[in-house]
């Protein structure tokens, strides 16, 4: 993921950059609870740390509070995330895969071996 000093403040990159940030928190969070009416609590806190630091107009300040925030998501990942069972990871990946397909010559060349 880009770091915040390498996304302009203001721009739509930056807003893309926030917008990705806000979610993988959201995500990670989720992680962590196991419940959805607690993780809503947390969802809600991390809601109202983006909204107070919605207005900040000096560049720095802002590079140094979402510097921060990786910092803090890094610190928070979750050793062990959930992945969607049919997703790469999950526990039904790849679980039936189906069998390859012959091309017409092995099929004539193994249905020849299986008769003689």
């Amino acid at each position: 993921m880009s770091t915040p000093a390498g996304v302009p403040a203001y721009t739509v990159a930056h807003r893309l950059y926030v917008k990705s940030l806000y979610k993988r928190y959201l995500v990670n969070s989720l992680n962590w609870y196991i419940r959805r009416d607690l993780w809503r609590d947390k969802a809600i806190e991390i809601r109202a740390e983006f909204e107070r630091n919605r207005n900040i107009s000096d560049p720095r300040a802002l590079a140094l509070v979402l510097e921060q925030a990786e910092e803090r998501l890094a610190k928070d990942l979750h050793p062990d995330p959930y992945r969607s069972p049919m997703f790469p990871d999950g526990t039904k990946w790849e679980r039936n895969i189906p069998p390859r397909m012959f091309s017409a010559e092995e099929k004539a060349a193994a249905l020849e071996a299986k008769h003689h």
